[in-house]
């Protein structure tokens, strides 16, 4: 059993761990603006922000004050679902090296990543962030922060994604089209790994 106090230990682990990542976001933007990238999307950005740390309070306040209570088998699998969930975001930040970043950075004329987890979908981080959405509150009963928080997630990610898409323009687009976006097919992965 998960009791309230490591539930809330793990939410203020993951809550350090984005601002590790905002803090590694921020140097690479600064040596992808130096080697002439720019960026797109500041506005849709800043929203983002916002709904991840508004996640986080929502997690807090639906254990603490709403008194969930351990799921039992579904906060194990939820565990489980979160932790896959770190190991692609990781494998995508460690694939992408300074061109991982938060932001929508865009480098004129490079070669899109078509290794790691990029040689079976496109986005592997965004599929890693609708997992943990949906999984982290999961872990400790907070149905309603899942739910509210992955359907919002669901709209602002479709709007990320096409700013993104868009911005990375015909070179991305031709390199990346044959990839689906979130969730690799079978076939996909199995032509891929025999490549």
């Amino acid at each position: 059993m998960i009791t309230t106090p490591v539930y809330l230990a793990m939410v203020a682990a993951l809550a350090a761990e984005r601002v590790f990542e905002l803090a590694l976001a921020a140097r690479n933007r600064r040596i992808a603006l130096a080697a002439g990238a720019f960026e797109a999307g500041q506005r849709l950005y800043l929203f983002m922000i916002g709904f991840h740390a508004l996640f986080f309070v929502s997690l807090v306040y639906e254990a603490v004050w709403l008194r969930r209570p351990f799921p039992g088998t579904i906060g194990w699998i939820a565990l489980g679902g979160a932790a896959i969930a770190q190991m692609l975001r990781y494998w995508a930040i460690v694939t992408l090296g300074v061109r991982w970043n938060t932001r929508i950075i865009v480098f004129a004329d490079a070669v899109p990543v078509v290794a790691g987890p990029y040689r079976f979908l496109r986005h592997p981080n965004y599929l890693a962030v609708i997992i943990e959405m949906a999984c982290v509150p999961m872990i400790h009963g907070c149905w309603l922060t899942g739910t509210v928080f992955s359907f919002v997630n669901a709209g602002l990610l479709t709007a990320r994604i096409r700013q993104e898409e868009e911005s990375l323009g015909e070179n991305y687009k031709r390199t990346m089209d044959r990839l689906p976006r979130l969730i690799p097919s079978l076939n996909a992965v199995r032509g891929r790994i025999l490549e």
